[in-house]
């Protein structure tokens, strides 16, 4: 099990209210692998995600011996964009990439992964005329808020593994106060 994944997949099933769900779809024409595939039928959405949890370094893919970031990711929804023009012509397409940990290590610094960022985005734009979504940092933190929210209002046992953890840690608080306010009225 991959975190991550399981993030992107539950965010876009339960939230994007997509029906169907593959991760790691392999992509034998375009020889690759997505990380994370949300269909929303009645909306026609397609949305293809790629996943990136590297906690202690941030972004931090290496080729080499050297950052690898710009050509990795550029190289990975480059496939992603051409498969899902190929098997999803009808559909509006997002193309969408999350990791909750990108630095900013300054304008002159050799590697910055905020740069990396701004040059996948370049790059896609340019060769695609195609806007990637980028949820990092301060917006995958919203999505996790967001997902949080959902798990506390529902009461049925959510599938997802991530959403149930969510789930069971907002009723358990809940259990928690009530218990503490009938210990200190039956102190008063």
């Amino acid at each position: 099990m991959n975190i991550g994944e399981e993030i992107a997949a539950a965010y876009l099933q339960y939230i994007k209210q997509c029906e169907f769900i593959q991760q790691n779809l392999y992509t034998p024409d375009v020889q690759g692998e997505i990380d994370v595939v949300g269909i929303n039928l009645k909306t026609k959405k397609l949305y293809v995600c790629e996943v990136a949890v590297h906690l202690t370094t941030g972004l931090m893919y290496v080729k080499d011996r050297k950052t690898n970031n710009v050509n990795k990711l550029t190289e990975k929804f480059s496939k992603d964009i051409e498969y899902a023009r190929k098997y999803f012509p009808d559909y509006e397409k997002h193309f969408v990439f999350w990791s909750p940990v990108v630095r900013f290590a300054g304008e002159k610094a050799k590697d910055n992964q905020m740069r990396d960022i701004d040059q996948i985005r370049k790059n896609i734009d340019k060769k695609y005329k195609v806007k990637i979504e980028f949820i990092i940092n301060e917006s995958f933190d919203s999505c996790l808020k967001e997902m949080k929210e959902y798990a506390k209002k529902e009461t049925k046992e959510l599938k997802s593994i991530v959403l149930r953890y969510m789930q069971v840690e907002a009723y358990l608080e809940k259990h928690l106060k009530n218990i503490s306010q009938k210990q200190k009225n039956k102190t008063n």
